[in-house]
């Protein structure tokens, strides 16, 4: 077990150092930072000085070698574009995306499983079909079209939920917060359900799946012949060897909310750290691309990892 452990950190390590390197790499081929930073009166001197006072002189090797260890100490440098450090400035903007992400990723566990499980017990039941049917508008509708629909319904047309902005927030320390204002609680919804719509359905029809292949086992059977309930052996024996081979998907699912929420927060003004990178990208702020980059890439590092320990301590026979 400590092997295992030991080799998936190395490789999660390697695949984070490639990352790096290939965002390092992209993002040096997007435009001239300088471009946007001077303004058109600038001479070749005064680009050549921001230039190194930039680093952008260096070889290649020589700034990315400086990325990873600043990066290493917990330094991903000046943005381009508000001459603050970056760290600092999605530190401002990382509690919008994580409010909005936990509420996403709740909903998208709990109604997917739920569904998943009711759909499974019933699957020749009219709700069933109907909740099967539904679910198709979930995975095929991108999530950007699903935004602009739920604004049309109940911003525009029934005026019941705002249609962009984070609401009125509260900071408790360095933190702040929506869940503690109506406001707030408002404007979480809508793009709490737009992001979290296509996970829920992923997750809903996986559980679905396993939870039709665990029922026709045998010892399902058995179960039947002792004359066990339906709803022991449907939540007792049945939904626990189904979730195991659903947490692998359902984690990796959960950490690429962060990641999808760029398009979410575009559609709301949402002001999270994807809104920021989409901003960062127009302005050719590679600190804060590479940072987000590598955040997003750590975060699915971790849950991967993490995911592969859990399956690995739920299933012994994957030890060896």
């Amino acid at each position: 077990m400590f092997s295992y452990i030991v080799r998936r950190v190395f490789q999660s390590v390697i695949v984070l150092l490639v990352v790096g390197l290939v965002a390092f790499a992209m993002f040096n081929f997007v435009g001239d930072p300088i471009d946007n930073m001077l303004g058109q009166e600038r001479t070749q001197e005064d680009i050549d000085r921001l230039r190194a006072q930039l680093g952008l002189d260096q070889p290649f090797p020589v700034q990315y070698w400086k990325f990873l260890m600043n990066a290493a100490e917990g330094n991903m440098g000046v943005s381009y574009r508000q001459g603050r450090p970056v760290t600092e400035i999605i530190s401002e903007r990382l509690p919008a995306t994580l409010e909005l992400a936990l509420v996403s990723g709740f909903l998208a566990l709990f109604f997917g499983i739920v569904m998943g499980v009711l759909t499974a017990i019933r699957r020749d039941g009219w709700m069933a079909n109907t909740v099967m049917t539904l679910s198709l508008v979930g995975v095929s509708l991108p999530t950007f079209l699903i935004g602009i629909l739920l604004i049309y319904i109940f911003s525009v047309e029934l005026d019941m939920l705002p249609s962009f902005g984070r609401g009125e927030v509260v900071e408790v320390g360095n933190w702040t917060t929506g869940f503690m204002t109506a406001s707030g609680l408002k404007a979480l919804i809508l793009p709490s359900i737009t992001l979290g719509l296509y996970q829920m359905t992923l997750i809903m029809r996986l559980v679905r799946s396993e939870m039709l292949e665990v029922l026709r086992q045998d010892y399902v059977r058995f179960a039947r012949a002792r004359g066990l309930s339906e709803r022991v052996i449907n939540f007792r024996h049945a939904l626990k060897n189904t979730l195991v081979p659903v947490i692998t998907v359902t984690g990796l699912q959960l950490g690429s909310i962060i990641a999808f929420a760029i398009i979410t927060e575009t559609v709301f003004q949402w002001p999270g750290v994807g809104l920021l990178f989409i901003n960062a990208v127009q302005f050719v702020d590679v600190p804060v691309m590479a940072a987000y980059l590598m955040m997003i890439s750590v975060l699915f590092v971790g849950i991967n990892l993490i995911v592969d320990l859990l399956y690995v301590a739920i299933d012994p026979r994957l030890r060896g």
